[in-house]
């Protein structure tokens, strides 16, 4: 297959490039980045048309990851450039496959699974989930995250691509041994002994293994039928205190020093990252994948944490 990422020089790109270049697809790479020294990556702005669309024109899928990375602190610039990349570059792609000769089968668009509202009882999936912003016990300013996911959505929902399947990507942190990801990070913390519950721990953390995350794409590629939104996420999401737990069992690591809400906030300030990405329940389930028949190879955490801790060392 001929298969295009847009915004594929991030940690996701770089998984799903490895991934399908060792199945034998042709990859190709649309990056804003002016410095590109392979010969499958084209430069492109993320927002407006060009040269670049030559590349969409007979791709089989369109894969769009682009967007300002949401690890870094919450303020109004920030969450304007958040909103602005993803919306810009989800339209750019809209545009293009509505404007080329020979459109993709499948767009492939990234979302989050972050719309779903914070909250610790049931679990939330594609068909009756609650979306979020309006949660009583949640900060204000959480609710920005859902405007920006919301708007995301709606911004490849609004395509008419009768010749294109559209499939909004609502994926949870992606764990993978490469340097510049979460599990690099948890791991570092884990590693210096700062491993321990958060808040309490109370909150649900969903994730998903970068091998099912790439078998999942193949899935839904593969699953003509799968339109509109799909959770990629574990079927197991557990709280913080026990993923933590279960992470330094697997690196044999004796004990996690736990914070506070407010010692949250201040390393998360020290990192210029966000308490959100600490302190929202995260509890959702993949109800489409595996009603179409996806089978997880890693659907327990503790499993998953050993075998990226096997390749980390």
């Amino acid at each position: 297959m001929k298969i295009v990422i847009a915004g594929g020089t991030g940690q996701l790109g770089i998984i799903l490039k490895r991934h399908w270049e060792t199945t034998g697809n042709n990859v190709w790479i649309l990056s804003r980045s002016k410095h590109c020294p392979e010969e499958k990556i084209i430069e492109w702005d993320g927002k407006t048309l060009g040269g670049w669309i030559e590349v969409v024109n007979g791709a089989d899928v369109v894969v769009n990851l682009a967007g300002k990375s949401v690890n870094c602190r919450y303020s109004e610039q920030n969450l304007n450039e958040m909103m602005a990349s993803r919306v810009d570059s989800t339209n750019a792609i809209g545009e293009a496959i509505q404007s080329v000769k020979n459109p993709p089968q499948t767009w492939l668009q990234m979302s989050t699974a972050t719309i779903y509202s914070h909250r610790y009882n049931e679990a939330n999936d594609e068909l009756s989930g609650e979306i979020g912003g309006s949660e009583p016990n949640a900060p204000d300013y959480w609710k920005r995250s859902i405007e920006i996911a919301q708007a995301w959505e709606a911004t490849l929902k609004k395509f008419d691509t009768p010749n294109t399947r559209k499939v909004a990507l609502r994926s949870a942190m992606v764990m993978s041994p490469d340097v510049r990801g979460v599990f690099n990070v948890l791991s570092k913390m884990t590693r210096m002994g700062l491993g321990g519950p958060i808040a309490g721990g109370r909150q649900y953390i969903s994730w998903i293994h970068e091998f099912d995350f790439v078998r999942a794409l193949d899935f839904l590629i593969d699953n003509t039928d799968l339109t509109g939104p799909v959770n990629l996420t574990s079927p197991n999401p557990i709280p913080q205190r026990q993923f933590m737990k279960e992470l330094r069992t697997a690196w044999n690591i004796p004990f996690g020093l736990p914070a506070t809400k407010l010692m949250a906030e201040i390393g998360a300030f020290i990192l210029r990252t966000d308490t959100e990405l600490l302190l929202k329940s995260r509890r959702v389930i993949p109800t489409r994948l595996e009603r179409a028949g996806f089978r997880f190879k890693y659907p327990h955490w503790g499993l998953a944490a050993k075998e990226l801790v096997s390749r980390k060392i």
